[in-house]
């Protein structure tokens, strides 16, 4: 047997599951294949960092449920999040004659989460879909909340549908050899979560920087459960984004475009939410909403955290450009996710330009 570690419920009625955490889940997942009434063939879907270490042994986990499993593996990184790259894993599902009631199984990180759940959506009008985030990121934020998607070339995620995963398992063991750089990027949507909902949460952060750096499983599977159940919390009262989900955009309208700005290429996720959470808090503190010891306590945090707290090779006036792209905007008008004390959020739309402006001001590098 695994060591499950912990386990979070989220609530969404009949489309309600279970994010299984510990290491070794091995006997975890073949009893939910067994139990889950699926068909005999399934496709793994996996990248060209992930596939090569744990594809073929899942694949084998899967046989000895009694799943044939096509391991189907895309090229790592941002650019698989297409259509053409989605029509050439549809192809797969046909020629290896998936059904109704074959599952869809997503080994990586969030590009890999986000493909297969797309994937799983949309063959044949939605099969099943089961997650094995293997990233910090993926664990805490894209494998939480049904949001799956691919990218058009004039906007990231444009082009989507909400589709509940059936479970989610997170083997800590496979994040043994995530790089560094991967661990801190999940770290800025777990300091997010302490900002935006739980100050005692962002607290444990701050006094258990080394074992969270050193991958202590004790410290990790608390600070991935912790972050799933505030995701879940708020995503199990807003599934389709209403109004309470919308907190947890906090660090997003600036963080994104940072991203477009530098070609999502110098910072990855997290970095940029990092650096987009100083600017909201910074806009935050102008508008007197915060009290501003909040804003350097939150940069002595990222900064531990190896998170960056500026942004190089952007401009305000390219920024301020991109926030009216978002999707978030509606109507011209930009939802600002604001907080007004560690874990209580304010959102405005009626920020004024010159705030704006001088948030994005601050949290660029001179």
């Amino acid at each position: 047997m695994g060591e499950i570690q912990r386990k979070v419920r989220v609530e969404l009625g009949p489309d309600s599951y279970d994010i299984v955490i510990g290491r070794n889940l091995r006997q975890e997942v073949q009893d939910f294949v067994r139990g889950a009434g699926f068909s005999n063939k399934a496709l793994l879907l996996t990248d060209s960092n992930v596939g090569p270490v744990y594809g073929e042994k899942v694949v084998s986990w899967l046989a000895e449920a009694g799943l044939v499993a096509a391991l189907v593996t895309v090229p790592a990184g941002e650019s698989s999040k297409s259509l053409s790259v989605a029509e050439t894993v549809y192809t797969e599902c046909i020629k290896a004659g998936l059904d109704r009631k074959s599952p869809v199984f997503a080994l990586g990180g969030g590009v890999v989460g986000d493909l297969a759940g797309f994937i799983a959506a949309t063959y044949m009008r939605g099969v099943p879909f089961v997650q094995l985030p293997t990233s910090l990121l993926a664990q805490v934020d894209s494998s939480v909340g049904g949001k799956v998607a691919v990218n058009h070339a004039l906007g990231k995620n444009l082009i989507g549908a909400f589709y509940q995963p059936k479970a989610v398992f997170m083997d800590l063991e496979m994040m043994e050899t995530l790089p560094a750089r991967e661990i801190s990027t999940g770290l800025g949507e777990v300091v997010k979560y302490g900002l935006i909902y739980d100050a005692d949460f962002f607290a444990y952060l701050e006094s258990h920087i080394e074992e969270i750096l050193s991958l202590k499983h004790e410290c990790l599977s608390h600070i991935i459960a912790r972050s799933c159940e505030i995701k879940a919390a708020v995503v199990s009262e807003d599934e389709k984004e209403a109004g309470l989900r919308r907190i947890l955009n906090f660090g997003h309208t600036i963080g994104h475009a940072i991203e477009k700005e530098t070609g999502y290429a110098r910072y990855n996720h997290g970095e940029a939410v990092a650096v987009g959470m100083v600017g909201a808090l910074k806009l935050s503190i102008e508008l007197g909403l915060l009290a501003e010891e909040v804003l350097p306590r939150t940069e002595r945090l990222l900064r531990a955290l190896k998170l960056p707290v500026r942004a190089e090779g952007c401009t305000v006036d390219d920024m301020y450009e991109d926030i009216f792209h978002d999707k978030k905007t509606v109507g011209g008008r930009v939802a600002w996710v604001l907080i007004s004390a560690i874990g209580q959020t304010v959102c405005r739309s009626d920020v004024p330009e010159s705030a704006v402006r001088e948030a994005m001001a601050y949290c660029l590098a001179d």
